[in-house]
């Protein structure tokens, strides 16, 4: 596929480094210049672009900025991209660490619903609670027992097999959190949040899940 990644941290970087490994045309932005994404460009084979062009073309892209920075996120930048195309967001939200508040998310509102209102395009949330080294030190072949998986939230069943299917080829299992509605169950604080387990673990963790957010991932 063509991707676009917005966003070079610690999980952006990550995901250039195995998506380019599995052959897929991948273009990465950050919030500075392509020039300052030469060392990595350099060892992936990636190219590197501005953010406001980053999904040109691309049939999927990655949104892995930091979410106070959503709203700052060039205006049109997924204009650029196939119709249809499929978004994920990785993103979450850390009020008293990095975001300051955000009131809609104080108040309930699930914190990739509050993504997908910002940049007005459907997400599927997925390796919000992953640790980015698992992205390379853990990947193992379909059929592993007790093989590390990931959930993910969506409304759209075609784009969320889309990234279950990308996730596989990552080398990690699937567990389908339910919408965007539910994706609060895996959000920072719940149970799920950084968990290296298997499917039927994630099942369990996300089952386990209370709505109301801890004290230390609220404003």
């Amino acid at each position: 596929m063509r991707i676009g990644i917005i966003g070079a941290g610690n999980i952006g970087g990550n995901l250039t480094r195995r998506l380019t490994a599995l052959g897929h045309q991948v273009t990465v932005a950050n919030s500075r210049s392509p020039e300052t994404l030469g060392a990595l460009t350099e060892e992936t084979g990636a190219t590197a672009a501005e953010a406001a062009h980053a999904a040109d073309g691309a049939e999927l892209v990655i949104v892995t900025v930091p979410l106070k920075n959503v709203p700052d996120l060039p205006e049109g930048f997924l204009e650029g991209a196939v119709p249809g195309a499929v978004v994920i967001d990785t993103n979450n939200y850390y009020p008293q660490q990095r975001d300051g508040r955000i009131d809609a998310i104080e108040d309930g509102l699930p914190e990739s619903r509050w993504v997908s209102a910002r940049i007005g395009h459907p997400v599927v949330k997925a390796f919000n609670g992953t640790y980015a080294q698992d992205l390379l030190d853990r990947p193992t072949a379909p059929g592993t027992p007790h093989r590390h998986a990931l959930p993910v939230a969506g409304d759209d069943q075609a784009a969320k097999q889309v990234v279950r299917d990308l996730i596989d080829a990552l080398g990690f299992d699937t567990v389908d959190t339910g919408t965007l509605d539910d994706s609060w169950r895996q959000q920072p604080g719940t149970p799920v949040y950084g968990s290296r387990g298997d499917a039927e673990e994630i099942r369990r963790l996300l089952d386990e899940a209370r709505p109301e957010r801890p004290a230390e991932f609220r404003a």
